[in-house]
């Protein structure tokens, strides 16, 4: 089972749990991305544009389902304002073993980052507003899922 959700509301993690894990499967693993509250931040705010950013998170769990063999992943990513200690995104991966489960995991991080039309405005206390560059590391990572599993 893929379950892709793009929320504005906050992410309930015990209930997602829940409900992913509800097919007993032998391991899973998990992400939880957090908005860091790094220099005076105040608000995170992440535009999308709805039609692709679901196609594209889509797309991404659909290819960490083909590569690794999985019983279920869960993968949610919240849009619009955010705070300081709330949860962007949730990735959970299911398989009957725990390589697979920690792979997918790490391979849907690594490309969320590059492969997903997400854009991050950063507000700040002092009133400073700056939209947020990819780094070139986000790059380094993800082009490693291309060369090797």
């Amino acid at each position: 089972m893929i379950r892709v959700v793009l929320q504005t509301a906050p992410i309930d993690l015990g209930a997602e749990i829940d409900l992913h894990d509800a097919g007993g499967h032998g391991a899973s693993a998990s992400f939880i991305g957090r908005v860091r509250g790094d220099d005076d931040l105040v608000e995170l705010f992440l535009e999308h544009h709805p039609a692709m950013t679901e196609a594209g998170l889509g797309e991404l769990a659909h290819a960490a389902a083909d590569r690794w063999k999985l019983g279920a992943l869960t993968l949610i990513h919240r849009v619009g304002a955010m705070q300081p200690g709330e949860t962007i995104v949730l990735v959970l991966a299911s398989s009957r073993h725990r390589a697979e489960a920690l792979a997918a995991c790490e391979f849907l991080i690594d490309r969320l980052k590059t492969d997903v039309m997400l854009w991050k405005r950063e507000t700040f206390a002092d009133g400073r507003v700056a939209w947020v560059e990819e780094r070139a590391g986000d790059r380094d990572r993800a082009g490693r899922w291309a060369q090797h599993p």
